[in-house]
């Protein structure tokens, strides 16, 4: 995050700094520029606050998108996983996670800043506003394993994987790309979080869906998958416009200043275009394979056209953006295709949506990406130099290594330990029951055999 690009240095408030200091004539110009200097972090503070907030208003998107991709009978266990999610997410990046990312050390992780005591902020901003953005972040990347682990994760199994990916895992990759790492300092670039959040969370749900085994009665004897409905579209539409109305702040809070507008309008305006593209293509993708428009899975493009375009959405032009989305929505529906193949039981697509799109995006960088717009090698398309694209190929490729092993470590250990999976009677009843002793809707008599 420290190497992310700042805006430049033509602040709005520089004017009402004038009128306080200026108006009678003496002020020092010493005075009015530490008074400019003064606003200048004030606003900048508001800005990467704004974006906490949006930040962390994805954690209710996530969670009704969740919730409505699954069961009803599961309903109040996912909801009860996206709360606690940023629950401990704060509480293990406030122990250690900002240490190890943003703390002094070496290329592989931070030693500096235990329980924030002698941190530091990595912006122009005061340190506890900076954290807040961070833990913000963090929460996001745990979150996602809960929709590939849907329906069948005991919750005790949950909490303990959702402290230690926020607490270790994710802050060590935080570290190399934005806290003065090995991959930051060989110039791989990523902007807002295509590989440190989303390809961090979605090869973690792939490594947990494997380990777990699919749900009950996803596939029948022939191993032909069968189709479970989620029980709730609505609740999962709501969930995906708020997604889309945090992504602005995702995205263009991770400016981490206002600077003169150009730069967040940019990254405003590239996130908004792939997300169009990536619901139409989803849309038109599923429309020609399967003869219906299903919303299900354009709501699926949308968020992998958000997806690919967070690392890449300061350093590309408005027409690469539209690519870019493009690409994400026909990969999310081929790469739903390809886990049914593989037998592996994703609910609600936190792998081809966050994962795979996660390593588009990254790659994106790499082909589309401009030198003018702050990257330091121009993608491939702009004289054909394979530099960048080299380099997001070698920092992707390390991360997804790297999760792979810690997250199968981690879920390998819960698993014989505690158990990953809940009993086949508590999964067949619905784990609100089993788990939480309540049901999501007060009234109604839900069960099912599958």
């Amino acid at each position: 995050m420290i190497k992310r690009h700042r805006d430049g240095a033509r602040i709005a408030g520089g004017a009402a700094a004038v009128l306080l200091l200026g108006v009678s004539g003496t002020a020092s110009a010493q005075d009015l520029s530490a008074a400019v200097e003064e606003i200048r972090i004030g606003l900048d503070t508001v800005w990467v606050l704004l974006g906490a907030f949006l930040v962390f208003f994805m954690q209710a998107g996530f969670g009704m998108v969740e919730a409505g991709f699954i069961r009803a009978k599961n309903t109040c266990n996912i909801l009860t996983k996206n709360f606690l999610d940023f629950c401990m997410a704060s509480l293990g990046f406030f122990v250690c996670g900002y240490a190890l990312m943003f703390g002094d050390g070496n290329g592989l992780f931070g030693f500096k800043g235990w329980f924030l005591i002698g941190a530091e902020s990595g912006a122009g901003v005061p340190l506890y506003a900076f954290w807040l953005f961070q833990a913000a972040f963090c929460g996001a990347a745990a979150t996602i394993v809960a929709g590939g682990m849907a329906e069948r994760m005991k919750f005790v199994a949950y909490l303990v994987y959702s402290f230690l990916i926020s607490a270790l895992i994710y802050p060590i990759i935080g570290h190399w790309v934005w806290g003065g790492g090995w991959l930051g300092g060989m110039n791989f670039a990523d902007f807002a979080g295509s590989t440190v959040v989303h390809t961090v969370g979605g090869c973690a749900a792939l490594v947990g869906t494997w380990i777990l085994k699919p749900r009950t009665g996803k596939y029948s004897p022939d191993g032909k998958p069968r189709v479970i409905p989620a029980h709730s579209i609505p609740l999962a539409s709501l969930g995906v416009f708020i997604l889309w109305f945090g992504w602005f702040g995702f995205n263009a809070g991770s400016s981490l200043s206002v600077g003169d507008g150009s730069l967040i309008g940019r990254v405003a305006i590239n996130t908004n275009l792939a997300a169009a593209m990536g619901g139409i293509v989803a849309m038109l993708t599923v429309w020609k394979r399967f003869g219906k428009p299903d919303l299900s899975m354009a709501m699926n493009g949308a968020l992998a056209g958000l997806v690919a375009i967070t690392a890449p959405c300061a350093f590309v032009d408005p027409w690469a953006a539209l690519v870019i989305g493009s690409v994400g929505g026909y990969l999310v529906v081929r790469g739903v295709e390809l886990l049914d193949k593989l037998h592996l039981d994703d609910p609600v697509g936190a792998f081809p949506v966050h994962g795979m799109c996660g390593i588009w995006g990254t790659l994106a960088v790499g082909i589309f990406g401009r030198e003018t717009l702050g990257l330091v090698n121009n993608g491939f398309v702009y004289g054909g130099n394979p530099t960048q694209l080299g380099i997001q190929l070698l920092g992707s490729l390390s991360v997804v290594a790297f999760v792979v092993v810690t997250m199968g470590l981690v879920f390998k250990v819960i698993d014989v330990t505690i158990g990953l999976r809940a009993s086949t009677e508590e999964e067949l009843r619905g784990l609100d029951i089993g788990e939480h002793g309540m049901e999501a809707y007060g009234g109604f008599q839900i069960f099912s055999t599958t």
